[in-house]
């Protein structure tokens, strides 16, 4: 059990500290947001169903609160609104983080920052930048939903198990994001040959992959035209990503980080396959990419330094 601190009380934020409370991963959550109000009312309407699950403690707090936490999360920012990019989001967000940053290192010294609000990478660059803290202990959610996307996209075409499908979606989280399809598969069979390996496979659809690209691509963007935002798949896998930074396992997981050579690739933040345990990440997985992923891989992050570029940091 743990303290957990959530900054942001919007739709992300609370849904966030809702799933933790009623996962019964933290016995302490602080919700802070800069509308008070707010978040006292998100943290009163949870408090008032802990009876049903595990005790936990979950109140609005200020920055000071923030003390002795194990996790911070952070989602505040404006939302990406229809038809608008992750990255057109870029400075106005970086100056919110930039502010936040500030205050809260000062209090949660020892904490491991989980980094959501949007665009996922450039905010976790900056915070790497700005906070001075250990990039061992700065975390963006990066493409962890969008894997999430492509797994369950994959099982729905096979009616197989999510647990049983490997693949997973690299780079920025957003449109230079990328799948690296040799690396991807079912019970050890790589997807694209799994159709051709189980028998009846008439009753299966044809596999294209250009269909399940768009898919997990515009995913976010069909939520938020059909209900105004996305906040359910996005918490869910922020959620276990806390379960993992509580584990004494280290598990493989798609988020954001600091380049430091990797693929050669420097001072940039983007999703590789990372081990992520106790005290935050422990290694990057070196994926035995193809050519053309290598490629696609240094397009991703030179899209995400042409927009650091652009922003004041």
């Amino acid at each position: 059990m743990s303290k957990i601190t959530v900054i942001g009380a919007g739709s992300v934020g609370a849904t966030i500290a809702y799933t933790l409370t009623i996962s019964g991963m933290a016995s302490e959550i602080v919700l802070i947001d800069i509308d008070q109000s707010k978040s006292r009312g998100q943290a009163l309407d949870i408090r008032q169903g802990l009876p049903f699950f595990s005790a936990c403690s979950i109140y609005a707090g200020t920055y000071a609160d923030a003390a002795g936490s194990d996790i911070v999360i952070i989602s505040s920012g404006v939302a990406r609104k229809e038809g608008q990019t992750r990255l057109d989001l870029a400075q106005t967000n970086v100056n919110i983080l930039k502010s936040i940053c500030q205050d809260v290192t000062r209090y949660a010294t020892d904490a491991v920052y989980i980094i959501v609000s949007n665009p996922v990478d450039v905010l976790t660059y900056a915070f790497c930048k700005y906070s001075g803290m250990p990039g061992s202990r700065i975390i963006g959610s990066g493409t962890i939903l969008d894997t999430a996307r492509l797994r369950a996209r994959i099982s729905e075409y096979y009616a197989i198990n999510q647990n049983n499908v490997h693949a997973y979606v690299l780079g920025e989280h957003g449109d230079s994001s990328f799948i690296p399809w040799s690396l991807a598969s079912i019970a050890n069979v790589n997807v694209l040959d799994y159709r051709n390996m189980v028998q009846n496979a008439d009753n299966y659809p044809e596999f294209r992959i250009e269909d399940v690209e768009q898919y997990v691509r515009e995913s976010g963007s069909r939520i938020i035209r059909r209900k105004g935002a996305t906040f359910y798949a996005v918490s869910m896998s922020v959620c276990h990503l806390c379960k993992c930074l509580q584990g004494k396992m280290n598990a493989p997981l798609t988020v954001s980080t600091m380049m430091n050579g990797e693929y050669g690739i420097n001072d940039v933040c983007l999703s590789l396959l990372t081990l992520v345990g106790q005290n935050g990440v422990h290694n990057k997985i070196m994926l035995p990419l193809t050519d053309t992923e290598l490629k696609q891989l240094h397009h991703s992050a030179d899209c995400l330094k042409d927009v650091i570029r652009q922003i004041e940091l």
